[in-house]
């Protein structure tokens, strides 16, 4: 069984390669620059040269290939919903050709809504092209990612913690560590086939301000949440000098989870995953 992972050295894709390789398999990792991969990591498994939007690269590097973790690449130099399509195509051409017989493919909450989510619009599009494939597909619903707070440690060090998002509506939160491990149980599996979707929750929904509490426990400090307007995240981002296209996928992507939006997967035993806010707060941010 040939496992190949994109994304291999990312918040998600480092954790899944080293759970395969402590499961006794030599994955196949893809990525951009093998050299980026560690001379530890290297020596554990099989190194791929890969283009995620060149669909010749994609075939060739998955060839051989039984499972695939697929994570759709965001792009800064482009129109990102665009980058998403093209990139689905070029998966679902290597997914057919080469006869892959399961994808796991890290998808977000919010997808089920299939359009007005911004950039998860491009996740949904790419569900939409796995599940034309024929192949045993599994799309990993996963919430808000703990790590997305180490893109605000400055301000959240300095006592604020800005979100266009409700701070009182309650999201799904997880530890991308749980990811990789609901990933690496699909991918050793053979147990199931078809289509299934699979959230991945964390072990609590949250709220902003609950995650603010959170925070000034763990760095021993007051972190106050403050509410942005759309508009004044799309003033913070021109000023970082992201692209129009970019700026908008951003923006609509909490404006979709924000405004009229239930998750389709309720939280359940096979959703809850253990790592806690605080405990990850105590590794990452202390």
């Amino acid at each position: 069984m040939t496992i190949a992972v994109t994304t291999p050295t990312g918040n998600v894709g480092a954790h899944l390669l080293r759970l395969l390789v402590q499961a006794g398999v030599r994955p196949r990792a893809l990525l951009r620059d093998p050299s980026k991969l560690g001379p530890d990591v290297a020596d554990q498994v099989e190194a791929v040269k890969f283009d995620a939007w060149d669909a010749g690269s994609v075939i060739e590097a998955t060839s051989g290939v039984s499972a695939l973790y697929w994570v759709s690449p965001t792009a800064m130099d482009r129109d990102p919903l665009a980058a998403h399509a093209m990139a689905a195509r070029h998966v679902r051409a290597a997914v057919e050709q080469n006869r892959i017989d399961r994808v796991v493919f890290q998808s977000s909450v919010g997808a089920e809504k299939r359009h007005g989510v911004g950039e998860i619009d491009g996740l949904a599009a790419t569900e939409v092209e796995l599940d034309s494939t024929g192949a045993s597909v599994t799309h990993l619903r996963c919430g808000y990612f703990f790590t997305n707070l180490l893109m605000e440690i400055e301000s959240i060090r300095g006592g604020v913690f800005a979100t266009a998002m409700d701070l009182d509506r309650r999201l799904p939160w997880v530890a991308p560590q749980d990811i990789a491990a609901v990933a690496a149980g699909r991918l050793l599996s053979s147990a199931w086939t078809g289509r299934h979707v699979q959230a991945v929750h964390g072990p609590e929904d949250l709220s902003f301000r609950q995650v603010a509490e959170q925070l000034s426990a763990s760095l021993g400090h007051s972190v106050v949440p403050q509410q942005l307007t759309d508009q004044d995240v799309r003033t913070a981002l021109g000023d970082l000098g992201l692209p129009a296209p970019q700026i908008e996928a951003l923006v609509q992507m909490t404006a979709g989870i924000r405004d009229d939006f239930t998750p389709e997967d309720p939280r359940g035993y096979q959703t809850t995953t253990p790592t806690t806010l605080a405990a990850w707060a105590a590794t990452h941010l202390g």
